[in-house]
């Protein structure tokens, strides 16, 4: 028989695997080779995760392939394997399980992006000079938008009428406006809301507490400071000058050891102090005579100060229309003129103050007199009831009420000046019953009306609540400090 020298032989009835054989070691060899690098795969799936469900394992799967290579003489069932571990496609196909190929996906190390806010607030704060136009254009905020807002009558003034330190959020996207807000002083907020159909208006009430507070003062050097001793805000002492006016002044009479009880309102929003209110009782002791007034309103909303009997703590007049500095002249009807050098009688008072102080009407009444009046300068004279006339000369300028409006005591009527002959900023002021002139600081003064006789069972027992509230805080202070 002729020996066979060719390539690969495709008879498989050759006997070619017999131990001596040369054919036989080289195929050995081979799949030696072949099963390498399937065992090293098999190692890395190893290392990955299954779930518990799978059947068999990618590594099992593998090994059993691996372990069946060695015995298998047929290059057609080896060589596809080998081809399968160096490029890892036909695993699948070889029997292993899908989820081996899902283990050599490299799992990603990218973090997706957070998605960018939609919207932001912006919170605006007016500075001087401020409008809302030249915040909307700094910000890069529509103007379309603040015109289509200012359009809503609601909304026009609360937004024109900016003044510095006012705060106005605004939330938008982009350059859009989608909300403003605006507080409406301590009580409420104007709400601006974009629609589909424009931007609608909305004012927003907030919830206001009322809080009673009581404190006693002792005066030692000045009425402000015994005020900051007991821990009383400026505010409020400064309201108590102005209920006790017509009986005390605070200027010349105030003394040493003179004391006051108070009881008054703070408002708190949230926790939050906002501020003082109104006095409810107050007693002041000067020089050791005691003055006592309690707030009352009627019932149809009136409110006013009055003494126990329901009479009027506040009076016709004022003794001063202007917040003076000191009194630069007094009445003096021999007095030697500072710049004619003149015995020329003084008929008025003449209370130094700084240029531009507001000068009030010390009664109600009407502007007969308005404009320059020789050596007095600018001057206001007001035609009161009772025949009675208040003269304001040497002003730097005028009010907006002009000659013949009916003026409310305590509207400004003027402004401190020095026009006419005077030698510094101040107010001359005069007052005249029947054309004869009376000295403004001792002058008897008309008083306001008294409680409305029907509703003065009600003021009486609104009265005495306070005046209980008053004597025992008073009583608890004096108490504390023996």
């Amino acid at each position: 028989m002729k020996t066979y020298s060719g390539g690969i032989r495709h008879d498989y009835k050759q006997s070619a695997c017999s131990p001596q054989s040369p054919r036989w070691q080289a195929w050995a060899l081979f799949g030696l080779g072949a099963a390498v690098p399937l065992a090293i795969v098999a190692l890395l799936l190893d290392g990955e995760p299954r779930e518990s469900g799978q059947t068999q394992s990618a590594t099992g799967q593998l090994a059993a392939v691996a372990a069946t290579t060695l015995p298998m003489a047929a290059a057609a069932t080896t060589l596809p394997i080998a081809t399968a571990a160096a490029t890892s496609m036909p695993i699948a196909t070889a029997g292993a399980h899908p989820v081996a190929v899902e283990a050599l996906e490299a799992p990603s190390s990218e973090v997706p992006p957070e998605p960018l806010a939609d919207t932001a607030i912006l919170e605006l704060v007016v500075n001087r000079n401020d409008t809302l136009d030249a915040l909307f254009r700094r910000n890069s905020l529509s103007i379309a938008d603040l015109a289509a807002m200012l359009d809503i009558p609601q909304a026009s003034e609360p937004l024109r009428r900016l003044v510095p330190g006012d705060r106005v959020t605004v939330e938008h996207r982009g350059t859009e406006v989608l909300r403003l807000e605006r507080e409406l002083g301590d009580e409420a907020i104007l709400s601006i809301t974009r629609e589909p159909d424009g931007f609608s208006a909305t004012e927003i009430a907030r919830e206001i507490e009322i809080r009673v507070v009581g404190r006693h003062g002792v005066v030692k050097s000045s009425l402000f400071e015994a005020g900051m001793n007991a821990e009383i805000p400026d505010a409020v002492i400064m309201r108590m000058a102005g209920i006790f006016q017509w009986d005390i002044d605070f200027i010349l009479d105030v003394r040493a050891d003179d004391h006051f009880t108070l009881l008054y309102e703070e408002r708190w929003r949230e926790g939050e102090r906002l501020g003082s209110g109104a006095i409810l009782a107050a007693e002041y002791v000067n020089r050791g005579e005691s003055h006592r007034v309690v707030r009352y309103e009627d019932p149809t909303g009136n409110a006013d100060y009055f003494t126990a009997d329901g009479r009027s703590v506040r009076k016709a007049f004022v003794r001063a229309p202007v917040e003076f500095t000191r009194i630069s002249g007094s009445f003096n009807p021999n007095r030697r003129h500072p710049i004619l050098n003149t015995i020329r009688a003084h008929r008025g008072v003449d209370y130094a103050a700084p240029g531009g102080t507001p000068v009030i009407a010390a009664g109600a009444g009407k502007i007969i007199r308005r404009g320059p009046y020789g050596s007095f300068g600018n001057t206001v004279i007001v035609q009161h009831g009772g025949n009675i006339t208040t003269l304001y000369a040497h002003l730097s300028r005028f009010g907006r009420a002009g000659h013949g409006a009916r003026v409310d005591q305590g509207d400004v009527i003027g402004y401190v000046g020095q026009t006419g002959l005077a030698t510094g900023p101040h107010l001359h002021y005069e007052y005249q019953i029947n054309g004869v002139h009376r000295n403004p600081r001792t002058v008897e003064l008309p008083p306001a009306d008294p409680v409305d006789p029907s509703y003065r069972a009600h003021f009486t027992e609104t009265a005495n609540a306070m005046w209980r509230q008053l004597d025992a805080f008073r009583s608890a202070w004096v108490a504390a400090v023996r």
